[in-house]
């Protein structure tokens, strides 16, 4: 691995684990037991090392949010797996850069740049949900209207947005895909009250599923 590939993947995991605040260069130079005038090579300071970690986080989660805007995920009622799987993998990406959501207000009021990207990620996400419900509207799985329809989607984005510093205050250290899994079930029955008859069973499938990956990391 090349040494800016090195310093980025150092930095990611001390970030992520240690806080960004509170990691300078000269941990990471530590840490890779390299000098601080090799990091300078490559890096200007920790601002670069930060803003190229976000380029890599919003050119990732992108792409992944993008999926259901442009091929809707099925809405077929025996689909909550793969409904499961999508989301998971949103989940996933944004645990791998999760000191972005840990220290989101700090890092937003430092990072001018960096939250103007970030607010399109959001709008995104946002839309992301939406498209989701709307499938699920439109093949009459969930009973919304257009204002109920926009009210779920924020709610869901919310939810998704500061899923991992509320699981942080609330719970101990866990496993990620504990911690994964979990907001996905929390994300997945939010919609089961606009499912009407199918409510029950939902809930129902989506419990299940969480028994099962649980056992799966067990």
């Amino acid at each position: 691995m090349k040494t800016r590939d090195r310093i980025l993947h150092t930095s990611l995991a001390l970030f992520n684990e240690e806080g960004e605040a509170e990691t300078t260069t000269i941990d990471i130079a530590n840490e890779l037991d390299i000098s601080p005038g090799n990091l300078y090579y490559h890096f200007k300071g920790k601002d670069q090392i930060i803003a190229e970690l976000f380029r890599q986080y919003e050119q990732a989660i992108s792409a992944t949010l993008s999926a259901p805007i442009a091929q809707p995920l099925s809405a077929d009622r025996d689909s909550t797996e793969d409904n499961w799987y999508y989301l998971y993998v949103v989940l996933e990406e944004m645990y791998q850069y999760r000191f972005l959501y840990h220290n989101l207000d700090n890092i937003l009021l430092r990072y001018p740049d960096i939250r103007r990207s970030f607010k399109r990620i959001i709008q995104l996400k946002r839309a992301a949900m939406f498209a989701i419900c709307k499938t699920l509207l439109e093949q009459e799985v969930i009973d919304a209207r257009d204002a109920q329809l926009l009210g779920l989607a924020d709610n869901m984005t919310l939810t998704l947005t500061f899923w991992f510093s509320y699981d942080a205050l609330i719970n101990e250290e866990r496993a990620p895909q504990i911690t994964i899994h979990q907001g996905v079930l929390q994300l997945l029955t939010m919609v089961a009250p606009y499912l009407g008859d199918g409510e029950l069973r939902f809930y129902r499938d989506c419990e299940l599923m969480y028994a099962h990956m649980l056992e799966s990391v067990s």
